[in-house]
């Protein structure tokens, strides 16, 4: 099946006391507390498609055929690659960015409410919105396509289109300033439809009565059900560290990573400035980059910057707690019939396919922090 459970305890029984009868009578009927989630996996692909005639094109020449299939292979790999890594982030619906606040929406562009999520989006994406994070999406125009990104303004942040984005032929005439952008096909209203990633186990709002992440209502005990969350707005960022290191601290837990985006990691490393201690981290033998190492009150902390953390967020994490469920590979060719290239029925090529099946999960919560700045 597509659900996977993951039981989670946040209360020891309360059958203690002083007085052995009353810890007695109270064993019988208190127990441990306990909240399963149902994790539901979510599926993400990728295709790379090759055309015959360049493959035919390019047989007797080795090097040119290598040429030919790996340009579109790597490029889909990085494509699904990308597309994970943003959604660990993320809320899990979809979203890669959001229009700002009081910007008109009368032209062929979209102004983006965070600049820096500039690096979510590719020339030729299509794009859908909608006015809630986790709501329905909005009613395309009469070409029933979604918005067609024609050109990136990488530096402030601006999205171009080949047409007026507000009209009833090409675009969404009802799209507004506020609203959640998504890939095309990301987002189905009220349904976790990517990794549910650290904005959804850590949201920076507190869950209230009537929550239901994956079948959990989390206002039992929201900061050990859905983390802790610190406002560091206008903090210098040394600062924010530590306290929020100090109350991941005070709940019990301890640190091993802060994740922020390049701007932040830089605000640090200048702040820090002669007192900056440097850590080479390595995920694997031939994959490796640099961190800052800070000090906690539970010990040192690793900080690592990363292009897909949002630059409004700093998010301090315990990583023993934390585990990405996947079929196989996080990013596979899908070959289970033996077959990494396949002939397409409808097109005169081959077509190589890639996804991935999986669910982000954490089994305390309470031992991480969602630090907005």
């Amino acid at each position: 099946g597509r659900n996977l459970q993951i039981p989670l305890i946040y209360g020891n029984p309360q059958s203690r006391s002083a007085s052995f009868a009353k810890a007695q009578s109270k064993s019988l009927t208190q127990s441990a507390k306990l909240k399963d989630f149902l994790l539901t996996r979510v599926s993400d692909y990728a295709l790379a498609t090759i055309q015959n005639e360049v493959l035919l094109a390019s047989q007797g020449d080795a090097g040119a055929f290598l040429e030919a299939a790996t340009v579109e292979i790597n490029g889909a790999i990085n494509a699904l690659t990308r597309s994970q890594a943003i959604a660990m982030y993320k809320s899990g619906y979809g979203e890669i960015g959001q229009i700002k606040a009081g910007f008109a929406v009368t032209g062929p562009t979209i102004q983006l409410a965070v600049a820096a999520d500039v690096t979510n989006f590719e020339v030729g994406m299509e794009l859908e919105v909608s006015a809630t994070l986790s709501g329905a999406l909005k009613a395309l125009g009469t070409s029933g396509n979604g918005l067609i990104i024609t050109g990136i303004d990488r530096g402030a942040g601006v999205l171009t289109f080949a047409y007026d984005i507000d009209d009833a032929a090409n675009g969404i005439p009802t799209i507004a300033a506020g609203d959640y952008i998504f890939a095309s096909g990301d987002h189905v209203s009220g349904s976790i439809t990517k990794l549910a990633g650290l904005e959804a186990w850590l949201p920076a709002t507190a869950p209230t009565s009537g929550d239901s992440f994956f079948g959990v209502d989390r206002s039992a005990d929201v900061t050990r059900l859905s983390g802790q969350r610190q406002n560091s707005v206008g903090q210098p960022i040394e600062e924010a560290l530590i306290d929020g290191a100090s109350l991941v601290a005070r709940e019990g837990g301890k640190l091993s990573h802060f994740v922020m985006g390049f701007g932040k990691f830089a605000e640090l490393e200048k702040s820090l400035g002669s007192k900056v201690q440097y850590v080479d981290l390595k995920v694997n033998a031939d994959v490796g980059f640099r961190g800052i190492m800070v000090n906690g009150v539970a010990g040192p902390i690793k900080v690592i910057g990363d292009m897909n953390c949002p630059s409004n967020r700093v998010y301090g994490l315990q990583m023993d707690t934390w585990r990405l469920n996947t079929l196989g590979s996080a990013v596979r060719v899908l070959d289970t019939d033996g077959l990494q290239m396949l002939r397409q029925n409808t097109s005169d090529g081959v077509e190589v396919r890639y996804g991935y099946y999986g669910q982000l999960s954490c089994n305390a919560p309470g031992f991480n922090i969602n630090i907005q700045v």
